[in-house]
């Protein structure tokens, strides 16, 4: 019996309405292919989605992958000394003798510990820009180059070791050192002579600022010697995209 014109618009209908299923699930297919190769294997959205969370996982993210790096050296060290060259015997003693003053050794000793925290939120000065009250890079950044100039062997704030090239730098109320943000309180710890590193400190006139608003403000700041500091080994890359010859 040959179609009614109303069966074939049927036939008609649901021939469109399968070849447009098929089209969704391709593109379904495409975008998550493209989501798990995106996120290696990480999730694109953190849980909980509050800054606490994003600091939480960045820095797991952020440790997971220096574990990862500090396992890649060893076995490259222990490749190096397995090869019979002696060029790459000499070059290996090189890196040898400027790992520790490069930061790249774990040091211990007795020295000092700064915390700098905010102001309390109940602290309110009419006037007063309120980005006074909060902990900055440059104020970090003042005590640790203080601590250098003070003769300091080894420098960590919170817990990781900073060398030559760290970079610290504000990102909203957080400060980010080498890829992980953290909150304060800010807790600097250096190793060497307590009387040199108190002295550089008291000689630097940006701590000598900090410290006048520590009284005055309410901002944190709390100095003690330290019998014990440990210093651990950089655990971040030292390769550089800029670098200047300095005369």
């Amino acid at each position: 019996m040959p179609e009614t014109p109303r069966e074939e618009g049927k036939i008609k209908v649901v021939s469109r309405w399968s070849l447009l299923g098929l089209v969704l699930a391709c593109v379904c297919g495409i975008v998550l292919v493209a989501a798990a190769v995106t996120s290696d294997g990480s999730d694109l959205r953190p849980a909980g989605g509050d800054l606490n969370s994003v600091v939480r996982d960045r820095a797991h993210e952020v440790e997971n992958r220096r574990g990862e790096a500090a396992r890649l050296q060893r076995e490259v060290d222990e490749l190096t000394g397995r090869a019979d060259d002696a060029d790459l015997r000499r070059e290996a003693r090189r890196v040898t003798r400027l790992s520790d003053p490069a930061g790249l050794t774990p040091v211990e000793g007795p020295g000092l510990r700064i915390a700098l925290e905010d102001a309390p939120r109940s602290v309110e000065v009419p006037g007063l820009d309120p980005n006074l009250l909060v902990v900055h890079q440059q104020d970090i950044q003042a005590f640790v180059n203080a601590l250098w100039a003070g003769g300091a062997e080894a420098i960590t704030l919170q817990g990781q070791r900073l060398i030559s090239t760290t970079g610290i730098k504000c990102v909203g109320n957080t400060v980010v050192l080498d890829g992980v943000p953290y909150s304060p309180p800010y807790v600097i710890e250096a190793i060497g002579d307590r009387s040199r590193l108190r002295g550089a400190m008291t000689e630097s006139p940006e701590v000598t600022t900090y410290t006048q608003y520590a009284q005055k403000y309410g901002l944190g700041l709390d100095q003690r010697e330290v019998d014990v500091v440990k210093a651990p080994a950089y655990g971040g890359s030292v390769s550089m995209s800029h670098a200047t010859v300095v005369d």
